[in-house]
């Protein structure tokens, strides 16, 4: 069977343990030891961009720029599918995303991290699963992220100085322009998300379908268009050089004091024991 466990992404020529989706602002792998850039090749074409394996203390990490180096590929036309397989076939078995948001709440400025743990899907013509048959399978995503990897992100945090948010919405946008007011405050309003993007989905529902830890560390740049708070060029910069500084520390730590094994108490790893039919 093509997804059963270590069938499909064999041989592994250089094995990675985890990986990080960089998303806008972060297209380099920063502090990688001994970096080594590979072209990975999917059936569903290429990847982002060319992925950098390396280590972080005994770590060995793959390193993807969502966007492209460049921020070369908007949203919409990222080939999510081929990254997300790729790095699994690299042997990574916890992926961190890192993605620069709009907030959609008072208390969340700009500068503010945060670990959502649900999300909203208002996309429109992705390509959402890896099942196009005539394997079929139900992915449960009642809880989508991992709460393990999740929770490690925020005592990462912790331990390097900088809080980071547990828990909240991500609303998930097309793309790749921004909403309307009228948009915005029904996505605060109306459907009670606390922060806005448009790279999450499908991105966490194929991690889930390769049944690897996942979990998003968003760096939240402005306010969305509902609190009509006109921001400038220089401001967005600005929080994005900040945000990414702090994001680049906290990845780093966590990736430092990772568990040894995602399968110990971990229900990613095993969420197709009950999705095929």
């Amino acid at each position: 069977m093509l997804f059963e466990s270590g069938a499909w992404f064999k041989p592994r020529r250089v094995p990675v343990e985890a990986a990080v989706i960089g998303g806008s602002g972060v297209y380099d792998p920063g502090e990688l030891e001994d970096p080594l850039e590979l072209k990975v090749y999917t059936p569903y074409g290429p990847p982002s961009d060319n992925i950098v394996v390396g280590r972080m203390g005994e770590r060995s990490v793959a390193f993807l720029p969502r966007h492209g180096r460049g921020h070369r590929i908007p949203p919409h036309r990222i080939n999510y599918r081929a990254n997300l397989w790729a790095l699994r076939a690299l042997g990574a078995r916890w992926i961190i995303s890192v993605s620069a948001v709009g907030s959609l709440r008072e208390d969340l400025g700009p500068g503010s991290l945060v670990v959502p743990d649900q999300f909203i899907d208002m996309t429109k013509r992705r390509d959402y699963t890896f099942f196009d048959g005539p394997v079929v399978a139900h992915v449960s995503m009642a809880h989508p992220f991992c709460n393990r990897l999740s929770q490690h992100l925020v005592e990462a945090g912790r331990r390097t100085g900088i809080e980071v948010r547990r828990g909240g919405t991500y609303l998930c946008i097309e793309g790749p322009r921004f909403s309307t007011v009228a948009e915005s405050r029904v996505w605060k309003n109306v459907l009670g998300a606390d922060i806005i993007g448009m790279t999450l989905v499908p991105e966490v529902n194929l991690a889930c379908e390769l049944q690897t830890c996942y979990a998003t560390l968003a760096m939240v740049t402005d306010y969305d268009v509902w609190a009509e708070k006109p921001v400038t060029a220089e401001e967005v910069a600005r929080v994005m050089a900040e945000n990414v500084s702090k994001a680049r520390r906290i990845v780093a730590e966590a990736i430092r004091t990772l568990p040894d094994d995602p399968e110990d108490d971990c229900s990613c790893c095993r969420s197709l024991e009950t999705a095929t039919l």
